[in-house]
């Protein structure tokens, strides 16, 4: 039974970190490219009706928020961050939609990186979830 309970943790854990590793790779990679205006982050922005200067604020808080879910500690900042990523990640989803941006790539960026906010969240160890009550 224990070894059973040990399997599963490693199993979450192997998963958290695999979900975690890819949101982390793609939000450093598109707040790397948004601070540094790339022409392709330029154009997709202004296509969406978004000024240029949504690249720095939304870079920034992206490779800010890469570093908050790496780090140990700063539980309460994680959740913080974990929370702007999915904000960030459905708000591009529908602002592609709403724009008629039916790319392939333009819905499934998005969708997938709000799915690994999700995973990596939900399968956080409890070192890194801040504890209620």
């Amino acid at each position: 039974m224990e070894t059973t309970q040990k399997t599963q943790g490693k199993g979450k854990l192997i998963i958290y970190w695999i979900a975690t590793a890819l949101l982390a790779f793609g939000m450093l990679q598109s707040g790397v490219f948004a601070v540094m205006r790339s022409d392709q982050w330029v154009k997709l922005v202004t296509a969406l009706g978004y000024p240029v200067y949504f690249l720095t604020i939304l870079g920034v808080w992206k490779i800010l928020g890469v570093i908050a879910i790496l780090v140990p500690g700063f539980k309460l900042v994680k959740e913080w961050a974990y929370a702007g990523f999915f904000f960030a990640m459905t708000g591009a989803l529908a602002s592609h939609l709403f724009c008629g941006d039916y790319q392939l790539l333009s819905i499934l960026g998005p969708s997938f990186q709000a799915l690994f906010v999700v995973v990596s969240w939900y399968f956080r160890p409890a070192s890194r979830k801040v504890v209620m009550g």
